[in-house]
This record gives C-alpha cells, structure tokens and sequence, in this order.
C-alpha cells in the first residue's frame, strides 16, 4: 500500500510571531523569545490558521501526528522525526466504559515527545545553536532524543531528585545535565537564567506555545480512533499542563471544524501533597493557590508554581470540567493494578487511572454508548525510567 506524504506548509517557518496577551507585544521567532520584555508573561502562537485533513486524505497517511500537518504550524521534519504519534487505546482492567491511550510506547517512553518533536522542528529551521530545557525528566529527555536528531548542543536541567533511570537517558542522548539542588521551581529558574544566552531556544514545554501544538495530536489520534467521536471525558493529570492545555486546543479547533458538536469535559488530576490548580478550583479562584509543596510519587506533576495556571484553570471551567487530587497511596494502588493488567507505567502515569478508580471523575451522563466510552486517560511514561513505588502492594 502506498502511503501519501502530508501537504506540508510552504516554507520551513511560516510567517509566524509569538504574541504576549497581557502587554499586546509582538516577538519574531528569529528573537528567541520565551517571555515578554515587559511582563515576562507567557507567549502565545499568533499567525497560524489550523485545518483538519479530509478522512479520505488521513486514510492514505503514514501513522504518526504528521498525518495532521494542515494542524500543526511547522513542517515535519524528515530528519528528525521517530515515526512518534498514532499511539494503541486499549481498555481498561475492569472498566468497560474507560479506555486508555498508552503514550509511554512514544519513541522516548512519554507522550512528551509530542511537544519536543516540534521544539526540535523549530530549532533546526531556525539554526540555533543551543537547546536548553528544564523538567522532571520525560520532557527533558524527549528534547534531547530530538537535539540529538537535528544535531543541535543540548542542556537540561532536572532536580537532584529525578530518577536515576531519566538521568541515565539525558546522558545517553549526550544532553549536558545540570542537576540542581531544591525544588522544581529552583530548577526552572535556573534553567531560565541560561535561556537568554545567544544562539540558545529555550526548548521549555511550558513557555513554548509550539509545544501544544504538538500535545494537542494526542486528542486528534483520540478522535480518529473513536470513529470521529470523543468521550465526555478527558481524564488528564496536570502538573505545567502541557497535555491539559495541548487537548483544550485540539477540542477547540476539532468543535470549529465542525468534526464535534460540544467539547468534551477535561477532569484534571493532581497529586494531593502538591496541588495549587486543584486548591484554586475548589476556591473558584482564577490563578493557582500559593502552595508549600510536599514530597510525592507523581513526581512528573509536583508543579507548586505553574507558569500557564491561569490558563489551565479557564481551560477546565471552559469544558464544565473539575480538578481532583489523589494520593501516594491511590497513587501506588493503581500503578500496581495497572502492572497486573500489563502496563507498566511510571508512578506519575498512574494518577489519572488513581483518580478513575477513586471515582473521582464523575459519573457517566446518560445511557451508556458502547463504541465511545465515557472517558479516556493517557499512560503517559514507561515505568522503565522511575523506580516502583514502595507503597505498592506485592
């Protein structure tokens, strides 16, 4: 079978600028800016008109995220991309109306990869010499594993606490890890005080607008799994919020398409001892609660300060959706069950089948559908990269 390459944009950088909400100014991507001059504000993507291939055109495409290039605001990047996207849902272990969508199977064992392919993409076309990134690990390590692709410098910046095995994969890739002591929020800070160096893309999958560009393929791939259909409920854990913001993008542009009809509940999941958006919800508060964050198994969402939290939060509420909060205990519970069913995630990639299993999601709304379930929740990181939990029942 011959497999049609996607229409790709027209150039390798579309005449695109990165636009700051709050203070109206406007950035070329030849600037290399990650936040406003002024406000150091979050940027936005300004410039790009997304479409959605026809069915007929995505029947002939290659499995990857590619496939949705009249969606993505770069070109795919044939020297650089792993063949990442197009991941298995499979149902889940006693929960006929759940599926889950196992992105740890992405070239680098998370759904990360989605966002850095096209950091990656851009760096390349915009000849920088330099990527830096700052994470917990899965984000790093996807920036990496693609720097390394486009043959680009990379530096990550991780906390001193981050699993051996994540670690193990930057040095792997040849990224410069810079390992730093304190909380999460001191790691992003100095990754920050790097990112203004010349000739350097701060590859952040928090300030980086293209990066939900990317994440937003996961909704899309849900969507044509589903027959074109979603369910009422995306179940997604949030830390930075880089997979809740990418799929509030991609339910919008689907709902302006006309390819669905109302937009799906997003239900995000935070860990308990970690939970600034979860706290704000509760309070009806627009911008994330000052939180003094605790120790915890899902360490890829132990985000005390989230840049886009005012962002997040709307994007819930916009959906009718909620924000709950789960347990190192549930947290260990379900990573067990998970395993005993044959899926072996990382503790993180546990939350949202925790907050399932808790009920914590809600209950289905009307009769139920049995070719769309009622909800959906990523496996987002191989259980290979972290250590198993000690709570975790033999």
């Amino acid at each position: 079978m011959t497999v049609a390459e996607p229409q790709a944009p027209t150039s390798a950088v579309p005449h695109l600028t990165l636009h700051c909400p709050a203070c109206d100014n406007y950035y070329e991507l030849q600037d290399l800016a990650w936040r406003c001059a002024d406000c150091h504000g979050v940027l936005e993507l300004s410039g790009f008109t997304p479409a959605f291939p026809k069915p007929a055109d995505l029947a002939r495409r290659a499995p990857t995220l590619w496939r949705y290039a009249e969606a993505l605001p770069l070109s795919e990047p044939a020297a650089i991309t792993l063949g990442e996207g197009m991941t298995p849902l499979v149902g889940a272990p006693g929960r006929p109306d759940v599926r889950l969508k196992v992105d740890y199977l992405m070239p680098t064992g998370s759904f990360k990869d989605r966002g850095a392919v096209l950091l990656a993409a851009l760096a390349g076309s915009l000849s920088v010499g330099r990527m830096i990134a700052d994470s917990s690990g899965n984000a790093g390590t996807a920036v990496a594993a693609y720097a390394a692709r486009a043959g680009i410098a990379c530096e990550v910046y991780v906390p001193e606490s981050t699993s051996a095995g994540k670690v193990a994969q930057l040095r792997a890739y040849g990224a410069a890890v810079h390992q730093i002591p304190g909380s999460r929020e001191d790691t992003a800070d100095a990754a920050a005080q790097a990112a203004d160096d010349p000739d350097t893309l701060y590859a952040s999958h928090v300030y980086n607008p293209f990066f939900f560009h990317g994440t937003k393929t996961y909704v899309f791939e849900l969507w044509e799994q589903l027959g074109g259909r979603l369910p009422q409920t995306l179940v997604l854990p949030v830390g930075n919020g880089t997979l809740v913001l990418g799929a509030h993008l991609a339910v919008r542009e689907l709902l302006a398409a006309g390819l669905i009809d109302h937009l799906p509940r997003i239900a995000a999941v935070q860990a308990a001892t970690c939970a600034p958006l979860a706290t704000a919800f509760q309070a009806g508060e627009s911008e994330p609660a000052k939180i003094a964050a605790e120790p915890t198994l899902a360490e890829g969402i132990a985000i005390a300060r989230p840049a886009r939290g005012a962002q997040i939060l709307a994007a819930v509420r916009s959906t009718g959706g909620r924000i709950v909060t789960v347990t190192d205990d549930q947290v260990a519970a379900a990573h067990a069950a998970l395993a005993r069913a044959g899926l072996y995630v990382e503790p993180t990639g546990a939350a949202c089948w925790a907050a399932l299993s808790a009920g914590l999601v809600g209950e289905p709304e009307g009769a139920p559908d049995a070719e769309v379930p009622f909800a959906v929740a990523p496996l987002c990181g191989s259980g290979l990269k972290s250590k198993p939990p000690t709570q975790s029942p033999v």
